[in-house]
């Protein structure tokens, strides 16, 4: 808590340069006799905005102790800038407005008729009318204050609790007894003792002004609740322990946790025909095991690139879940292979698919040959193709007249490949009805 406070302090207090700036806009007969506005100017143009809360506690130091700022017109400048920090956001939340609430207490519970040039100064910058006050000086200010004769009305300006508390609120390290003791009895000081007072409470690297006085709370620990029905925490005092096997124990999930590893390493890589038939072996055994190997729609496009055999058998124990759909999705708009077509084959003789999907894997497939660019490559597909197309017509699997338009053409376009013009021959074969298919 303490390196805490000392880091605050360090970014709260003012450097020498910084509060002469400050005593030299507050307190110079020069500024005094300007108006409001040019004070502000001299004011923003040594402070930015990040620069204005730790000028303001300094003033708040310098406001709260009398001796310190003795003349009212410094004192009206300090209450000035205070107000001027924040002028375009509402009053409300001025961090400092609990300075100017507790000014109008003061003034409401002092029975005295006269005026102070703070209080009426208060008044008039707080007051919808403001914008006159702005051109007049801090004398000018309080010749006004002394020439009125009736207390400023204080309706307009809604300086509740919450406003008070503000202050206190924002900056923490504040909170109990300062560390400045004001001098009520002393006796006038020159200027320049006065400012070594001033730079001595508020500037450097822990300043006074920051420091305050708190009690040291002691807070001993509560004793422990005694209850003659509590349990107890026991600690055996014997240092003999025998192991005992717990039958229930034994690793049920052994095999799931291998079949899951072998998964991983599946979709990196070829298996050897071992590990494969010890996975549809074990997924046979137990289909609900595809269920807790790991394998996510997303993922099956690998398993059939490097092992189209375990990706079929999933498949198959799948047909019957509701979730097929995702894994069939997936495999019909993932990339053409060799592989994805000898999954895709298998699949479709041995499971009944919706016919929207094979139409939708039939036009990826011509559509396939028909953009590849590698001579080589695309005759190979088109046999590959042509093959896949001729054992779903011969197995019934679709029905040719859906797609017939669309594979003629494509059978037209690569009449040159004996493939292609197989299965040309037996889609006129089925054209023309009656003929028996030769399988």
């Amino acid at each position: 808590l303490y390196t805490i406070k000392f880091e605050c302090s360090l970014l709260m207090a003012l450097s020498n340069k910084e509060l002469d700036q400050i005593l030299q806009i507050v307190s110079s007969e020069a500024s005094l006799s300007s108006n409001l506005d040019a004070i502000a100017l001299s004011f923003h143009k040594d402070f930015n905005r990040s620069e204005h809360f730790k000028v303001g506690m300094a003033l708040i130091t310098l406001l709260q102790n009398k001796d310190l700022l003795e003349r009212p017109a410094e004192r009206i400048a300090a209450l000035y800038l205070l107000f001027e920090m924040y002028r375009s956001e509402s009053f409300s939340v001025n961090p400092f407005a609990p300075l100017f609430h507790s000014l109008v207490q003061e003034s409401s519970s002092n029975s005295n008729q006269v005026v102070s040039p703070e209080v009426y100064f208060i008044s008039l910058i707080t007051s919808p009318s403001a914008r006159d006050i702005f051109k007049m000086n801090p004398n000018q200010i309080i010749k006004a204050a002394q020439e009125c004769t009736t207390k400023p009305d204080f309706r307009h300006l809604r300086l509740n609790a919450q406003i008070n508390g503000n202050l206190h609120g924002n900056l923490k390290i504040t909170s109990g007894t300062s560390a400045i003791i004001p001098d009520r009895e002393s006796d006038e000081k020159n200027l320049t003792e006065q400012t070594e007072t001033i730079s001595s409470l508020v500037s450097g690297s822990f300043p006074p002004s920051l420091s305050t006085f708190e009690p040291m709370f002691i807070r001993p620990p509560p004793p422990l609740h005694e209850d003659i029905n509590e349990l107890l925490w026991l600690n055996p005092n014997s240092s003999e322990y025998t192991f005992e096997w717990e039958p229930l124990f034994v690793n049920s999930s052994s095999t799931d946790n291998e079949i899951r590893k072998l998964i991983t390493k599946a979709l990196k890589a070829t298996l050897p025909q071992q590990q494969q038939n010890f996975i549809r072996e074990e997924i046979n055994k137990n289909p609900k095991l595809i269920y807790h190997i790991g394998l996510t729609p997303s993922k099956l496009p690998a398993l059939v690139e490097n092992n189209c055999k375990i990706a079929l058998e999933v498949l198959l124990h799948l047909s019957q879940s509701n979730q097929l759909t995702e894994y069939f999705t997936v495999l019909v708009n993932m990339e053409l292979s060799v592989h994805s077509m000898e999954v895709m084959n298998e699949l479709l003789s041995r499971v009944v698919l919706p016919p929207e999907y094979i139409h939708h894997y039939i036009t990826k497939c011509i559509s396939h040959c028909e953009n590849c660019k590698d001579r080589l490559i695309q005759h190979r597909f088109v046999r590959l193709v042509c093959v896949f197309l001729s054992s779903l017509i011969r197995n019934n699997v679709i029905d040719v007249k859906d797609l017939f338009i669309e594979v003629q053409a494509f059978c037209i376009d690569f009449s040159r490949i004996r493939e292609a013009a197989g299965l040309f021959r037996l889609l006129k074969q089925m054209d023309n009805g009656g003929a028996e298919i030769t399988t």
